[in-house]
Formats: structure tokens, sequence, C-alpha cells
């Protein structure tokens, strides 16, 4: 199927990759405002959908190498926002639980993330927001995409990763 128009280039994925540059970005200043990075926002909110995840488990989800999920789970746990558990069906596991600090924060970044969908989408009606959604998620499923994070999907470990090892964006 061609969508180009006659004599000029189908520009889609340009425009879908600035938009999520200018999310993104935007998305790391308002969790910088509450002292998070975007990968501890990603982690909250994972560990709030999955509670008990271990850290394995969660590195799998991220895409993460699990050394680099181990400092970064320590980070959240030295701010008082997640602890480690030892699991009671296999005890050489900790599963990882958000205190009730991180729950605070979780609600917080609900709010964050709201406000930040609101912007980001007010140039388009209900309508044209509803379609969006529907194409957008077609688009995310044909790829493979976890709907509910961000992974390094087919790049190397840490190529296009932060300082923790896991994607920002």
């Amino acid at each position: 199927m061609d969508l180009a128009t006659p004599g000029r280039p189908n520009r889609t994925a340009f425009l879908l990759s600035q938009l999520g540059a200018v999310a993104s970005s935007r998305f790391a200043d308002r969790t910088r405002e509450i002292g998070l990075t975007p990968s501890d926002a990603g982690v909250i909110r994972l560990l709030g959908r999955a509670p008990g995840l271990s850290q394995r488990s969660l590195a799998d989800r991220l895409g993460a190498v699990p050394s680099r999920v181990v400092s970064l789970i320590d980070s959240l746990q030295e701010r008082g926002l997640v602890e480690r558990i030892r699991s009671r069906t296999d005890r050489r596991n900790y599963e990882l639980h958000l205190t009730d600090a991180g729950k605070r924060v979780l609600r917080e970044l609900r709010g964050i993330a709201e406000q930040h969908e609101a912007e980001l989408l007010a140039p388009l009606t209900t309508e044209q927001i509803g379609q969006l959604d529907v194409l957008l998620a077609q688009l995310a499923s044909g790829h493979g995409l976890d709907k509910d994070l961000h992974r390094d999907v087919g790049r190397q470990a840490g190529s296009d990763a932060g300082s923790d090892g896991v994607r920002k964006a």
C-alpha cells in the first residue's frame, strides 16, 4: 500500500519519531521535578501494576541487564520507595513491592502522566484522540511492543540506554 503523496515522501515515521522525542523530553522534565528519572517512574509504575516481581523478572520486562536493575532498585530502596521482601515460594529470591511512600509517588505520577497526555493531545478532538489511540495500539501490537513500558527492542543492551542500563524514553 502506497500512502505517500505523489512527488512527496511519506513522513509519518519521522513525525512519530519527532513527537516521541518531544513527549519523552517533556515527561523527563516532569519526573525530574519530583526527583525521579523516567526509569524510576517506569519501575514504580510497573511495580504498582505487578507487585511482587523478582528483580530478574523486572530486568526481563525492561529488557535490561540484571546488574543494572539491581542498582536502580537499590536507589529506589534507599529513597524509601521500594522494598525487597524475601519470597515465600523461593527463599533465594526477593519480591519487589512499593512502600507506602512509593504508592504515594505512584499516585503523583498518575497525575503527571494524565496532565502530560492532555497537554500533548490538546490539538486533537476527542474523536481524533480515540482514532489515534486505536491506530497507535495497532502499530505497537504489530511491532510486538509492550503497551505498559519502554524496553530496549532490537538494540544491543545499553546502546540507547541511560547510565542505569534502562531505556530513558
